[in-house]
């Protein structure tokens, strides 16, 4: 098993969250909630609105997510779901978590991979960054479903 964490769509209560559940995918088992141990850019970008987290660590904020424990099936669906590698990259990041299977986690980090992009116009830098990211937020930037494209 393998730890991932996601921050986007992916998390619970959002758009593409139903991806992890019922094992059609693999096995994906919710650990913890966390936050990236370096700050890092997450923005809201591109025409569907979809929250990308911008590899350069030390810039932006303490991103806000959840943890979670995949199989290799699973991991190997969200490298195709993300896009992996064209889309995103999925990198090894540590993060600090915040509670662990409901218990509060003091001065806990666990290496997560993350999907995030390197590859991205430069524009995309000046966006608004976010630290926990809501589809539905005061940001007013609506999610395109993918089946609404």
């Amino acid at each position: 098993m393998a730890h991932v964490f996601v921050y986007g769509t992916l998390k619970r209560g959002q758009p593409n969250h139903k991806v992890l559940l019922g094992g059609t995918n693999g096995c994906a088992a919710f650990q913890g909630q966390g936050q990236t141990a370096e700050p890092y850019p997450l923005v809201i970008a591109g025409e569907h609105n979809i929250p990308r987290l911008l590899n350069v660590p030390g810039q932006g904020y303490h991103v806000v997510g959840e943890i979670y424990a995949v199989d290799e099936q699973m991991l190997c669906f969200l490298d195709e779901f993300e896009g992996c590698p064209d889309m995103y990259q999925r990198t090894p990041v540590r993060i600090v978590v915040l509670e662990w299977e409901g218990m509060p986690a003091a001065d806990r980090t666990v290496q997560c991979f993350v999907y995030s992009t390197a590859t991205y116009p430069p524009e995309w830098l000046h966006l608004p960054y976010h630290n926990n990211y809501d589809s539905q937020g005061q940001h007013g930037l609506r999610y395109n479903p993918r089946e609404n494209r």
